[in-house]
């Protein structure tokens, strides 16, 4: 099993079993999609390009800030959250989770896939 087909299907389990989380996505530092679990009315591309638009603001705001090294940002809206958090230093974890969603549980969850795809990635 390749790389790839290993991080998707972590993400459709961690998709699965998480009931919150909606989707999820792996993209790498360019924006470029490694793997993903999304619904067919979400475009790859799009997922891609504004992760990695979202994580170049983040870390430059911790850099600028004094916080150290980036590990996560979460946006909120109307419908649910969008979360993401860092795969090792090449890739970046991209969750949607329902509005409804306990956060604690996500955190969890997200924390140890993202630990995982950081084994494989590297």
């Amino acid at each position: 099993m390749s790389r790839s087909e290993q991080i998707s299907k972590l993400l459709k389990t961690l998709a699965s079993t998480t009931p919150d989380i909606e989707a999820a996505a792996v993209v790498d530092n360019d924006g470029l999609l490694i793997a993903s679990a999304l619904p067919a009315d979400i475009e790859d591309d799009r997922v891609g390009a504004m992760s990695a638009a979202l994580l170049g603001m983040s870390e430059r705001i911790v850099r600028e800030l004094g916080r150290g090294n980036f590990t996560l940002v979460m946006i909120k809206g109307s419908e649910g959250f969008t979360i993401l958090t860092r795969c090792g230093p090449e890739a970046v974890l991209t969750v949607l989770a329902a509005e409804s969603a306990k956060l604690g549980l996500i955190f969890l969850d997200i924390s140890r896939a993202a630990k995982e795809i950081a084994r494989l990635v590297s």
